[in-house]
């Protein structure tokens, strides 16, 4: 069994928080502007119908923040193969889509508000972000993979993305 000097502990921590820093930084700095094109294109498109609006704000904001998010947020982390990564990714955001699709329809069919109403707009950026919450630590979990679990050799991919 190894052990960790303290100093080299100390190492370990401080370039985790560092990694970890960048990480949030660069992940707010890719949600803030998909965050514009999101409620950029909601608001304009909510007059035909919030749902449907949702439905288009969320892919293309989903599309731009993809290719931030893999080229800036996680840039150092391990790549997999495009195919798995882009479907979860688009996965992960679908689930976002869905929760927020069914609390927009809440408020606008049995409770009756205005597609283009204020508290529309205003459920629409709260499910912006508990979906962000949710999305960091997925994108981190299951997307973006930490480059010791995918080049392991003793490591089954499909084992650890499972617990």
């Amino acid at each position: 069994m190894t052990t960790l000097r303290p100093s080299s502990l100390r190492d370990h921590l401080r370039g985790s928080w560092r990694i970890l820093l960048k990480e949030l930084t660069a992940f707010g700095l890719i949600g803030a502007l998909a965050l514009v094109i999101d409620v950029g294109l909601f608001t304009a498109l909510s007059p035909h119908g919030a749902l449907k609006a949702k439905a288009v704000s969320t892919a293309v904001s989903t599309t731009f923040a993809y290719f931030g998010n893999r080229h800036l947020s996680f840039s150092h982390r391990a790549r997999t193969s495009l195919g798995r990564e882009t479907a979860t990714f688009f996965g992960i955001n679908l689930i976002t889509l869905v929760f927020s699709e069914l609390i927009i329809a809440l408020f606008v069919y049995p409770l009756g508000y205005d597609h283009a109403s204020g508290m529309v707009a205003f459920i629409n950026l709260v499910t912006i972000g508990l979906g962000t919450i949710f999305r960091f630590w997925a994108y981190k979990r299951f997307v973006f993979l930490h480059p010791d679990k995918v080049h392991a050799h003793d490591v089954d991919l499909d084992e650890e993305l499972a617990e």
